[in-house]
């Protein structure tokens, strides 16, 4: 699981440019599954064939970054977020473009950093003037920040693209985990765009037309100094979510998942995310509907440089997918796994 979450969170894919790490994600699963094909948004469909009913597992590949927007006489970029990131998050740090060209962010004397706003700050590539800065990036260039990842002491990470290639990490390493014969088919979908409105999660359940959906993506917490009022840990499992902005999870799927984890010794923890939403939120309002939850991997400091996860809650959500999958669904009121 560490050498999957690191190749994917070191792959350059803002929203909007998904490219490498779709291909990064397509090489790791091709040999795993029955099919795999692309839409024309940029979404990766991965197939695992089976019965009915057809259930969908979405874990966006997409990560926040800036585009630029202007380059002044003496080469310096004007940037715009692309996905929610803030203006002083960024003050003294890296971004990198796509071919690799890195620069660093910073302001005009400000003496807090509260003030600001994306017309303060700039992105400095260390060129003399506009025709060598253009050499290296050009109006409407996107770029992300330039963390690598690390492994600290007690099993814990931190990287950028936390959000959300460990939801796709726990997708990959399920489908290596499945049995070849499941029974019902299941599309793993790793979406674009989710960053910026939910986009490829909504027409990817419109084409695949699922009768069941989970989204697979990291939450926040509640368990650092000052942190808001929250009853999910780094540490502590999984999370079951219950709500967020963008859905009320299906009371079956909450049940069914929590059942699950009960009679696997799995732990986990009950989501209520105040703001935020995940893919579940598109898909659940697809066509005439459909029953959807979300698995969530507690997360620290998200939309950040540095965004944290722990390695057990990984391991444990990647458990608790394989066994949700590994049994028959439909779902009903009197559907009880234990």
């Amino acid at each position: 699981m560490e050498d999957t979450l690191r190749k994917l969170t070191e792959v350059f894919g803002p929203s909007g440019e998904e490219e490498s790490i779709r291909d990064t994600i397509r090489k790791m699963v091709e040999k795993k599954v029955d099919q795999v094909y692309e839409d024309t948004l940029g979404n990766l469909f991965v197939i695992k064939k089976g019965g009915q009913p057809k259930i969908m597992i979405s874990a966006h590949m997409d990560e926040i970054g800036v585009i630029v927007t202007h380059i002044d006489e003496n080469g310096f970029l004007r940037i715009a977020p692309v996905g929610g990131i803030s203006p002083g998050i960024l003050i003294g740090k890296r971004l990198r473009f796509a071919g690799g060209h890195v620069g660093t962010v910073n302001h005009e004397e400000i003496k807090d950093c509260r003030d600001l706003d994306w017309s303060k700050i700039y992105l400095d590539m260390g060129q003399k003037d506009s025709k060598a800065a253009e050499k290296m990036a050009s109006i409407g260039d996107l770029a992300v920040p330039d963390f690598n990842f690390q492994k600290l002491s007690g099993g814990r990470y931190i990287s950028k693209a936390m959000d959300n290639r460990a939801g796709c990490a726990v997708l990959v390493e399920a489908i290596k985990r499945l049995p070849d014969n499941l029974p019902q088919e299941v599309c793993f979908l790793f979406s674009v765009q989710e960053e910026v409105g939910l986009r490829g999660a909504k027409t990817a359940a419109y084409s695949y037309d699922p009768d069941y959906a989970l989204a697979v993506d990291v939450t926040d917490i509640g368990d650092t100094p000052k942190s808001p009022t929250m009853a999910v840990s780094l540490g502590k499992g999984p999370a079951v979510k219950v709500k967020d902005s963008s859905v009320l999870c299906h009371p079956l799927i909450r049940k069914f998942m929590i059942e699950t984890a009960i009679k696997n010794k799995i732990p986990y923890q009950l989501e209520v995310l105040e703001r935020g939403g995940t893919d579940a939120g598109a898909i659940h309002i697809s066509r005439e509907g459909v029953p959807s939850g979300a698995l969530s991997v507690p997360c620290r400091y998200i939309h950040s440089p540095s965004e944290m996860v722990d390695g057990s809650d990984l391991d444990q959500s990647i458990n608790l997918l394989t066994k949700l999958l590994s049994v028959s669904w439909p779902l009903t009121e009197d559907f009880n796994v234990r």
